[in-house]
């Protein structure tokens, strides 16, 4: 029954970039629409432009309030915020853009803090936009975590046969090895073992990768960083129960987890957990933010502004951040 599929959200991220163009060829697909009810929070006058390039032949339904959503196969809401002009140039970075993205996504957790919708999708901004659009923060999850005002949280990534999360993420690798700790790292485990958990998982295997090449190599790479960081969080995660193994070689651990030998991967910093998922292929990865009070799933690209208006933008990790979305959803609605 209609009534008993999650409300998602979409927001429309950067309105220059392939948003809007995924958002369109997502629709296209019977499961978005069979397995949810799925609207757009962003520009309607957008959408309509985009319509040109994917050959969408959807009704933009516009709406002002979640209530008068439709949600008909053959149509596509939008709530419509109404920020933009379609004379918006596309593939460039406009401050016009950046503040409208910002102001989607706040939309969204106004309504998700409310009940009115069950999750969050989130189509790729533009993090030079989105500060010259006065909103000074590295992506989506930062702006996630303050408005819910979440302090503790991480970014997962999901693809076939691999999932990782990760300890520290949009800073410098040197400022990311000084933020990483024993406490740090140890919630980061323990998230990882109760979102698995919430996912059906019985008993999550977890795997931490080490900072230094071969895991320091009993200290012969680094100045004793996995000793120091990470040793005492996996030591206290085995005490409680939590089926964990780490420090490993990170050069040998993606490889052993897309094999099966572990559930999920503790990555300490964002390339070292982001390349191995982006190898897999970029429309199968999925960006989830876990710690906050809200469900949020990503796709895991960019805005993609040299292949904006063409229409050739791939809209599978869109579709499946769409079907996690609805897997994460709260039930029973």
């Amino acid at each position: 029954m209609q009534a008993s599929k999650p409300i998602i959200g979409i927001t429309m991220g950067d309105a220059a970039g392939v948003g809007p163009e995924i958002i369109l060829k997502s629709f296209e697909h019977d499961v978005v629409h069979d397995t949810s009810r799925s609207f757009v929070i962003g520009d309607a006058s957008i959408l309509e432009r985009a319509k040109k390039f994917t050959g969408s032949t959807k009704t933009i339904n516009r709406i002002s309030r979640v209530s008068e959503a439709n949600f008909e196969k053959e149509a596509i809401d939008c709530l419509d915020l109404n920020l933009l002009s379609d004379s918006l140039p596309i593939g460039q970075v406009s401050p016009e853009a950046g503040d409208a993205a910002f102001q989607y996504l706040a939309k969204a957790i106004d309504l998700a803090n409310a009940k009115e919708i069950d999750a969050i999708c989130t189509a790729p901004l533009n993090k030079e936009a989105l500060q010259k659009g006065g909103h000074m923060y590295p992506g989506h999850t930062e702006i996630l975590a303050e408005l819910t005002g979440t302090k503790d949280y991480s970014m997962m990534l999901s693809a076939p046969n691999l999932k990782v999360i990760h300890v520290t993420t949009h800073v410098g690798i040197i400022d990311a090895i000084n933020m990483i700790t024993p406490e740090r790292v140890f919630y980061v485990i323990q998230l990882a073992h109760d979102t698995l958990l919430k996912a059906g998982i019985e008993e999550p295997k977890i795997a931490v990768c080490g900072i230094n090449p071969h895991a320091g190599e009993n200290g012969l790479f680094g100045y004793g960083e996995e000793e120091e960081k990470i040793i005492p969080a996996v030591e206290k995660a085995k005490a409680m129960g939590i089926n964990v193994q780490g420090p490993l070689p990170a050069d040998t651990l993606f490889f052993r987890t897309v094999r099966g030998d572990f559930d999920i991967v503790v990555a300490m910093y964002h390339d070292q957990g982001h390349a191995p998922v982006k190898v897999l292929g970029l429309e199968a990865g999925v960006n989830i933010t876990v710690g906050l009070p809200i469900i949020r799933t990503s796709v895991d690209h960019g805005t993609a502004f040299d292949i904006a208006g063409t229409g050739i933008a791939d809209e599978k990790s869109l579709v499946e951040a769409l079907r996690q979305a609805v897997e994460l959803a709260p039930k029973n609605q």
